[in-house]
């Protein structure tokens, strides 16, 4: 595939997937801090001590 484009265009083809690649990891990096700052606030114990007591009713 890569082998029928002349060499510059290999080089702009790499570089081109590098920066989809890039932006990729970038966006996948700033959901992932958005969950993690969403659970910060949550208490953990609290919500399970409170499943426990609707699960007992």
């Amino acid at each position: 595939m890569f082998s029928e484009l002349s060499p510059e265009m290999q080089m702009v083809a790499v570089i081109i997937g590098l920066a989809v690649l890039f932006i990729l990891v970038m966006l996948n990096h700033k959901r992932n801090q958005q969950k993690r700052q969403s659970r910060k606030d949550k208490a953990f114990g609290k919500s399970v001590s409170e499943r426990r007591k609707n699960k007992k009713l």
